[in-house]
């Protein structure tokens, strides 16, 4: 029996991918940040370890992946925190040198095969050059959080990275992070909305995608993974149905909203925080369809199709109970 490392196993990501990784009879042995976010969380034989990698010496850390197969790393900072400012010195403390080091050290513990959990953001940084997002700080430590993981794997470990869409579905303990969206349109008679769209999946396809990666998954290859498309319009609208309002969602040009956007940067700006993609280039993303078409990763990583927007609704349902 193989045995699988999974960094995160407790967050929403690495729970269901821990739990596929047992239904394909791997052994899996986790660490993440406490606290357990709710009792007998775990399945039996799981074992897991609550603390942060970060703090274990080199050695502590080689000796932790001794024999271990694969390692899949499920953690990190995500583009809704909004850090001081510079955000890319953020986010480079906080998703790339960590991830350099694990690689390296996965790499002396002779694991084969390392799998990043990353965003889609660094596959539009790629696609949409116009929009210069490799100069926004998010997008930029994403990609170069691959990077490096590549090179640290480099002759001897297959590494290989899931760009990652919006996901939903919830788990035991846990929030859907969706909340701070249905909270925003809440008792709202108006919410405008700009005209592009999003790539979606289910949390469940992360889990087999992860899976899918670390068995089949090249050296260097980075996957966009996707369930369903969806424009933003009709996103806003489940919420609305959900929260059980009669919200109107105007669907707007970004040059109407400009200045709204522009503001939340310079409020940020003063506070001397920094998004991580600046507020109004993030809505200039959204007048844009950030698409991605599942065959194009599905036949590779075996991941297979679910009714994605039962499970926004069900995610949504949870945001409102």
């Amino acid at each position: 029996m193989k045995k699988v490392f999974i960094l995160g196993g407790t967050g929403f990501l690495g729970y269901y991918t821990l739990k596929e990784l047992l239904n394909r009879g791997y052994e899996v042995e986790t660490m993440a940040l406490p606290p357990m976010p709710a009792d007998d969380l775990l399945p039996a034989g799981v074992k897991c370890e609550l603390g942060d990698i970060n703090q274990l010496t080199d050695e502590e850390i080689i000796a932790k992946l001794s024999g271990c197969y694969g390692f899949i790393y499920a953690a990190g900072a995500d583009e809704r925190i909004i850090p001081q400012a510079p955000a890319i010195k953020f986010f480079y403390e906080a998703n790339v040198l960590p991830t350099q080091r694990l690689a390296r050290l996965a790499k002396k513990a002779k694991v084969e095969k390392f799998v990043v959990f990353g965003s889609y953001f660094a596959e539009f940084a790629e696609r949409l050059e116009s929009f210069n997002l490799r100069n926004q700080a998010y997008p930029n430590t994403r990609l170069l959080q691959e990077q490096i993981a590549f090179a640290e794997g480099e002759g001897s470990m297959t590494v290989s990275s899931l760009r990652l869409p919006y996901i939903f579905g919830t788990m035991p303990g846990r929030t859907p992070l969706w909340k701070m969206f249905t909270d925003q349109i809440k008792g709202q008679e108006v919410f405008p909305c700009l005209g592009g769209g999003t790539a979606m999946v289910t949390v469940q396809q992360v889990a087999e995608a992860a899976v899918g990666a670390m068995e089949n998954g090249q050296h260097r290859g980075t996957y966009a993974i996707s369930g369903i498309n969806m424009s933003y319009h009709e996103f806003y609208q489940l919420m609305v149905d959900v929260l059980g309002q009669k919200t109107e969602l105007p669907v707007l040009p970004f040059s109407q909203l400009a200045e709204v956007y522009q503001g939340i940067d310079q409020q940020a700006a003063e506070a001397g925080k920094e998004h991580g993609i600046h507020a109004a280039v993030s809505a200039q993303l959204q007048e844009e369809n950030l698409y991605l078409d599942p065959q194009d990763t599905m036949p590779i990583l075996g991941y297979k199709a679910y009714d994605v927007r039962a499970s926004i609704i069900e995610t949504l349902q949870k945001c409102v109970e």
